[in-house]
């Protein structure tokens, strides 16, 4: 679903070198509040979050997230999707997830905390229970497994299929990649949860989860809340550019997940589950 709003903005600024300076313009990348909401069939509204995000897929962006938190169970649940249009000054900023008569849904899940920044505060053992507590279980043992040079490739598989971020330099990517390296599915954001979240929700729209015969690439680091996200949507193996955190290994080990570090074309870490990695 492609949003009205923009992806990209150009603002002017003044390029300074070492010989001169000179006006110009440039683009960046656009950051707007998404506020996520959800309305039960037998009436009534709730908002469950605002998350700052670059506009475009706000549909994928909402139902990813409403899945990977646990507040909606499988694509039956969502009868429409539609933006709040009757808001002035934050048109197509608001989605609203209606659910259908059949879709299981408790306000009081929203009172819960959202594991959404590595600053929340929360302490890692409480949110390893928490995943539990969710019904996510391990991944399959056995699952699939991927060729050293396979995942060696990824950081430029996934550099190389970034448009905004090729005209900003300022977005974070998830690609969604078979073992044969095969790009599946790859999304754009300011924040990288969120581009996961698109990742997971255009999957979760097409009814094509769990994902256990994929790979996930990210850039930037894993942190714990990519990999929850991740776990949730049974994606076995997940590269991350940059350095994983201590709780994303934890979260990695406990749930039988492999999680690689540093993937560069020389080389990468492999902190957990090793045998997925010919």
């Amino acid at each position: 679903m492609i949003t009205p709003r923009r992806n990209t903005a150009r603002v002017d600024i003044d390029r300074v070198s070492e010989a001169s300076s000179r006006r110009r313009r440039d683009a960046v990348a656009v950051e707007e509040p998404l506020e996520i909401r959800i309305a039960p069939a037998d009436g009534g509204e709730h908002q469950v979050a605002v998350t700052m995000r670059t506009p475009g897929d706000d549909f994928d962006l909402t139902a990813g997230f409403l899945f990977s938190e646990g507040l909606l169970a499988q694509r039956s649940d969502i009868a429409d999707l539609r933006y709040c249009v009757d808001v002035e000054t934050q048109e197509y900023n608001i989605v609203t997830a209606h659910l259908s008569e059949t879709a299981r849904f408790d306000p009081e899940e929203l009172t819960r905390n959202f594991y959404t920044t590595s600053s929340c505060g929360v302490c890692g053992k409480a949110s390893l229970e928490a995943i539990e507590i969710r019904g996510c279980a391990p991944v399959p043992a056995e699952g699939p497994t991927v060729a050293a040079e396979i995942v060696r490739a990824l950081p430029e598989a996934l550099r190389s299929r970034q448009p905004v971020f090729e005209r900003t330099g300022g977005l974070h990517a998830a690609g969604l990649f078979d073992t044969a390296g095969q790009l599946r599915l790859l999304r754009e954001d300011i924040g990288r949860h969120n581009a996961l979240d698109k990742v997971i929700g255009d999957r979760f729209l097409q009814g094509d989860l769990p994902l256990g015969d994929t790979v996930l690439a990210v850039s930037g680091r894993a942190s714990f809340e990519i990999m929850q996200k991740a776990l949730a949507a049974g994606i076995p193996i997940v590269a991350a550019v940059g350095a994983p955190s201590s709780l994303a290994v934890d979260v990695a080990g406990e749930f039988g997940m492999t999680l690689i570090g540093f993937a560069k074309p020389t080389g990468f870490n492999v902190y957990t589950g090793r045998h997925r990695v010919g």
